[in-house]
């Protein structure tokens, strides 16, 4: 029996039922914490417009406490036949409640429900992801201050260009995921607004109060026009995608990096053999395979965003079951960017990285700038110097010193790193996790 059915029926045809299911019963698990605590402030704004009784309120709070306890203890499942977790947590009151836990759903659709459930999900994935990203951050931080003077070389075109330091290398992934952690604060505030009370896109003839549900929930505000609250199924999990990409672009990145200056060709760091892989026919080999996994997962990751804006093309305004698609590919991205930033921390928090690196006399027209620069300071004009320096360079008579200054904001020997902390703690702050997270420790608490 589906909440949808009148009486036993017009059965859907078995096939037909198990091609929609598709993967949503095993998506709808984590959403199990979010749609109690969704119907927990559904059912105090019903009692609070004269819906519910308030003994009626209590047996259902006390209830609803109950399921949401046993969802951690994993003693929670959708039973064989349910279709949703919004048809088993009715259920379950039901059979305890009888008639009152069918009041529950009262004044909301199943619409609604699962947009409410979506954006409690995202909320408490984003703030577990910002986590993850600020000990990556502090980490990489860490490894710019303490190799500030290791120097190797920068690259235009894979080609050597100027001198550049470890200190700026990891500083660079550090400060891009400042700017990664500002566009998941852009989509947190997409996300933290409250679509209950749109009910199937149109809103409800019943007197509720979206108002109340908001600060129960710690919304920081609502969706007012109920059509748009449904119009942002989709579109909020696609501006979440996009977040998501960016932090995995910063982290394939670092890897493809990590990569190159492994390679023996390079030489600038290496890794502990445990944290390398071997070949099956070559004794020599430890290769890179876990920043190389990073690379690839991060750029399938990557891809999410068009993913869900193809699911999305051309749907008019109102619900359509394609949206139920989009679960399947953003949940796990949750999961799998946090477990390539896991590794990430694993493999730079062990590497090693080359000394002198620089004194290489291959690396000597990375400095060609340097003496273009030198020769500028002493009054000759800069186009004069740099054809003075290709001069020499090409004459085979170009002198060097790997002595450098670069004292600039950002640059080697001023990097700022305090500062760029500083940007990432202004942003981390600038989400306000707490509130939420308070207001439903409040509406889930015993008392």
């Amino acid at each position: 029996m589906k909440l949808w059915q009148k009486d036993n029926t017009g059965n859907v045809n078995a096939q037909v039922e198990l091609f929609t299911a598709g993967r949503d019963r095993e998506m709808d698990l984590q959403l199990a914490l979010a749609d109690v605590t969704g119907t927990m402030a559904h059912s105090v704004m019903l009692e609070s417009v004269g819906l519910l009784t308030t003994d009626e309120l209590a047996a259902i709070k006390k209830g609803l406490k109950k399921i949401y306890r046993s969802i951690p203890e994993g003693k929670f499942i959708l039973e064989e036949g349910i279709e949703d977790i919004h048809s088993q947590v009715e259920l379950l009151l039901t059979r305890e409640l009888g008639d009152t836990g069918k009041k529950v759903h009262s004044a909301r659709s199943r619409n609604d429900q699962v947009l409410v459930d979506i954006r409690l999900f995202l909320r408490g994935e984003v703030e577990n992801l910002v986590g993850e990203i600020s000990s990556c951050f502090r980490l990489l931080i860490a490894q710019s201050e303490k190799y500030h003077d290791h120097l190797l070389p920068g690259y235009t075109h894979l080609q050597l260009a100027m001198p550049s330091s470890f200190g700026l290398w990891f500083g660079a992934y550090a400060e891009s995921l400042v700017d990664d952690v500002i566009t998941l604060q852009a989509a947190y505030r997409v996300i933290n607004k409250n679509p209950l009370g749109s009910a199937a896109g149109y809103g409800s003839s019943f007197p509720v109060n979206r108002t109340l549900t908001t600060q129960l929930l710690g919304f920081e505000d609502l969706n007012y026009n109920v059509v748009y609250a449904q119009m942002g199924r989709g579109k909020t999990e696609r501006i979440v995608a996009q977040a998501l990409a960016n932090v995995a672009d910063t982290l394939a990145r670092l890897s493809m990096d990590a990569c190159l200056f492994l390679n023996q060709n390079f030489g600038f760091i290496s890794f502990p053999p445990e944290l390398t892989t071997g070949s099956s026919i070559m004794p020599h080999k430890k290769n890179p395979d876990v920043l190389e996994l990073v690379r690839a997962r991060c750029n399938r990751l990557k891809a999410l965003p068009n993913e869900i804006m193809l699911i999305t093309t051309n749907l008019p305004s109102g619900y359509q079951r394609d949206l139920q698609l989009i679960k399947e590919h953003l949940f796990p991205a949750f999961a799998e960017l946090k477990d390539c930033l896991a590794m990430v921390q694993l493999m730079i928090g062990n590497i090693t990285i080359s000394e002198n690196i620089l004194a290489d006399e291959k690396y000597r027209f990375a400095f060609s700038v340097e003496e273009v620069n030198k020769l500028v300071l002493q009054g000759m004009p800069f186009r004069d110097a740099y054809k003075k320096v290709g001069e020499d360079i090409q004459k085979g008579k170009f002198t060097y010193d790997t002595n450098i200054s670069h004292t600039h904001e950002g640059s080697i020997g001023n990097l700022c790193n305090a500062q760029v902390s500083k940007l990432m703690d202004d942003a981390i702050k600038s989400f306000d996790f707490e509130k939420p997270r308070n207001a439903v420790e409040r509406l889930m608490a015993d008392h």
